[in-house]
């Protein structure tokens, strides 16, 4: 080792040194974990914890840097706020969170699959900055005019900018060097990704800042070991709880640093659990105040968020029909809230059904017919989500009699009829054609006119749980419908159909007649002036029906998420290397175009860090397994790559392999938290392989010289986050000419 890199290494050393035996057990039998045994190089005098006491009082290596933290959070500000009202109109997904902000402010209920926080937090900064909620984001290029919606992306880049300071903050806690640390913010201030997703009207700012904060939290709460219970103990602990309940409250996704604390929490109660010098008593405390706050002060966190969501969506909106019928009755302005109708269905009613299968739909039809080559040439019928005129049916005897002057005769269990479409007066019909979809269930079509049709358009009525003779009542029964023909009964599949079918739902005539929600419908709208009308206000459900409801309706949303024609989406196999981007704005050179792509040194060198930090993981475990004698410091390194860096890298894959086994629409945006991971473990990775393995021509100005690249590389490709006019990148007049580093890149 050359003179000035075993100054660099010692150095760090000696801040290591102190940071590192702050993991020491201090109760008499216990032993250091991973204690040099002999001074360190330099000869710095090593605080020892004394049998039964406490170390002495920290040193000034302890305390963060405070100033060059202050400067990681300015030039993170100064990258996430620059032109910020840029460009002023829609782009990518301020189509959906910006007028999902838009409906919490009007208190207009609305479905998505992703759980309420992040929607909610975008409503309150648009409200709190003078938005007033009435501009109605309907496509991507819209431009804002004189509604103010920079307060919604300023509270997005506000959160954004507070992901370098956290990195810092996390790295200098694990590598206990502020090169190291500042040298992560970096990759992160100037990653070109980052500044974009964080200047845009869109959830991804608000999960980091929740996944970041979840982790940083979960490092400071680690090193309270030697203080159990005390105030900063009991506070790390409580925020971590905060912070991961605000992650799972944004996207499901945030289930994966949940995963990735309670994999860190197991680890630290086996080790409590080896400690012989704490009794069970002791143990059990630690156990209760652990599962107190990182599981029921997350779960109250998170079921307080749909508390109040609920309360502020009460308006009926186009999110109802995802729903049962018994959820809209408690929305103000739904048909069914405070509503009365008949008790029983009886002939002669307009009814419509819908299927009791979450997001199954109501029972629909209109003019369109399949196409040549999906069954017979027929009227389509479907499962539509929102409410319609075409879903509208007419029930009607077998024979299409009605007697218009005598008292209404109600449908009864057993009963057979026919169902006549409203609008296109043609019957509801089954036959021996397959479904569009799904292959083993039966076609279903409108059929004849005005009202005549064949024998495959009758269905008799079961009611579940019923005997014969027994009535349907609206809205409480749950009905099937048995095709008399085929023997099948009526299915909502769930699939959603092509373009031909206007991705509606696939209903089918399913063979199999078991009794699922798929099959079982409820008649939910139903008008007959001949019969006497009741409240509905007894359907109002329990709140905890209410959130299953809406849990079950969301897994089933975001598992269906399929890519639509000619829409950009990519493959995890993608993302670390930077493959294809994404574009926010603009397609041709008269455009203003914004293109979401991470910087390329840092991508790539992130994917080098990961390989030589498995590879340099890989020989420290042998070299330990072998009971390879390392000196001092060198053991003090071997044991914060292990559980340090092997956190980092745990983080990285449990954020980033999950991906692969994934069936719904997956898009470049979807890597970045694990993207933070592996710039965390990037700087961690250079840093120990420095000072763990001695290579001289590894140093601090090596590391700074990552630095300078991944600067210059975001002055050459910041246009593509701050915006560009003008020729695209393959025109040799183009300012980014030459830039186009791989073919895939569209900017």
């Amino acid at each position: 080792m050359d003179g000035r890199q075993k100054e660099h290494c010692t150095q760090r050393q000696d801040t290591s040194a102190v940071r590192h035996r702050k993991t020491c057990k201090t109760n008499e039998g216990s032993e250091c974990l991973s204690q040099p045994s002999n001074e360190t190089s330099n000869g710095a005098n090593k605080r020892i914890p004394k049998r039964g006491g406490h170390l002495d009082s920290p040193s000034k290596d302890d305390h963060v840097p405070v100033h060059t933290l202050v400067l990681v959070l300015v030039l993170s500000v100064c990258t996430r706020f620059y032109k910020i009202t840029e460009p002023p109109h829609v782009c990518w997904d301020e189509t959906h969170f910006g007028k999902m902000g838009s409906y919490y402010i009007n208190r207009t209920f609305f479905f998505d699959v992703h759980p309420p926080l992040g929607k909610m937090l975008i409503g309150l900064a648009g409200y709190l900055t003078g938005y007033d909620g009435t501009f109605p984001f309907i496509k991507p290029g819209d431009k804002y005019e004189h509604h103010n919606y920079w307060g919604m992306r300023a509270f997005c880049a506000a959160l954004g900018s507070c992901l370098p300071p956290f990195a810092f903050l996390i790295v200098l806690e694990l590598s206990h060097s502020t090169p190291a640390a500042l040298i992560a913010a970096s990759l992160l201030i100037f990653d070109t990704g980052c500044i974009t997703l964080s200047q845009y009207i869109l959830l991804d700012p608000i999960l980091m800042f929740f996944i970041m904060g979840s982790v940083l939290c979960m490092v400071r709460f680690n090193t309270q070991r030697l203080r159990p219970f005390s105030f900063s103990w009991w506070f790390w602990l409580l925020l971590t709880g905060f912070c991961l309940s605000g992650s799972l409250g944004v996207k499901f996704v945030g289930l994966f640093v949940i995963l990735l604390v309670g994999i860190n929490t197991a680890f630290d109660l086996w080790r409590l659990l080896g400690d012989l010098s704490l009794s069970l008593v002791d143990f059990g405390k630690h156990l209760l105040a652990r599962v107190f706050g990182l599981i029921m002060l997350p779960l109250f966190l998170y079921t307080t968020i749909f508390a109040v969501h609920f309360v502020v969506l009460n308006r009926s909106g186009p999110g109802d029909g995802f729903f049962s019928s018994s959820f809209q009755s408690r929305l103000i302005g739904n048909n069914l809230h405070n509503a009365s109708m008949p008790e029983y269905l009886a002939y002669g009613s307009v009814i419509t059904v819908k299927n009791l299968r979450i997001a199954g739909g109501y029972l629909h039809s209109h003019w369109h017919l399949y196409p040549e080559g999906v069954g017979a040439h027929q009227q389509q019928v479907t499962g539509y989500l929102h409410k319609d005129y075409n879903n509208l049916w007419l029930v009607k005897r077998p024979d299409n009699s009605d007697d218009l002057t005598g008292p209404p005769e109600l449908v009864r269990h057993g009963d057979i009829i026919k169902l006549e479409h409203k609008e296109t007066t043609r019957n509801l019909h089954s036959h021996f054609h397959e479904a569009p979809l799904t292959k083993k269930h039966l076609q279903v079509t409108g059929y004849g006119i005005n009202g005549s049709g064949d024998m495959n358009d009758l269905w008799q009525v079961e009611v579940c749980g019923g005997k014969k003779g027994d009535p349907v009542k609206v809205l409480r029964s749950k009905v099937r419908f048995l095709h008399r023909s085929t023997g099948c009964v009526l299915c909502s599949s769930g699939k959603t159909l092509p373009k031909w079918g206007w991705e509606q739902v696939e209903v089918t005539c399913s063979p199999y007649v078991k009794e699922t929600p798929s099959t079982q419908w409820n008649i939910e709208d139903l008008i007959n002036p001949k019969l006497p009308n009741i409240s509905l206000s007894v359907l109002k459900p329990t709140f905890l029906e209410i959130i299953w409801e809406s849990h079950i309706v969301m897994i089933r949303g975001n598992s269906g998420l399929k890519p639509k024609d000619n829409e950009m989406h990519s493959k995890p196999w993608h993302w670390p290397i930077n493959y294809q981007g994404l574009r926010f704005s603009g397609v041709n050179e008269t455009e203003y175009r914004v293109y979401l792509l991470g910087n390329p040194v840092i991508w790539w060198l992130n994917l080098l860090s990961l390989a030589l930090f498995v590879l340099m993981l890989t020989v420290a475990s042998l070299a330990k397994q072998r009971g390879v004698k390392m000196e001092g410091m060198r053991k003090v390194h071997c044991h914060t790559l292990m559980e340090g860096g092997g956190m980092l890298l745990l983080g990285w894959l449990l954020h980033y392999l999950p991906f692969y086994i994934m069936g719904r629409i997956l898009y470049y945006h979807h890597y970045f938290p694990a993207m933070l991971f592996s710039s965390m473990l990037t700087d961690s990775t250079i840093f120990k392989c420095s000072c763990f393995w001695s290579i001289s021509n590894i140093d601090l100005t090596l590391e700074f010289q990552f630095s300078i690249s991944a600067c210059f590389s975001f002055y050459l490709f910041h246009p593509l986050s701050y915006g560009m006019r003008g020729p695209l990148a393959h025109d040799p007049a183009s300012f980014m000419a030459g830039l186009r580093w791989m073919e895939s890149w569209e900017f």
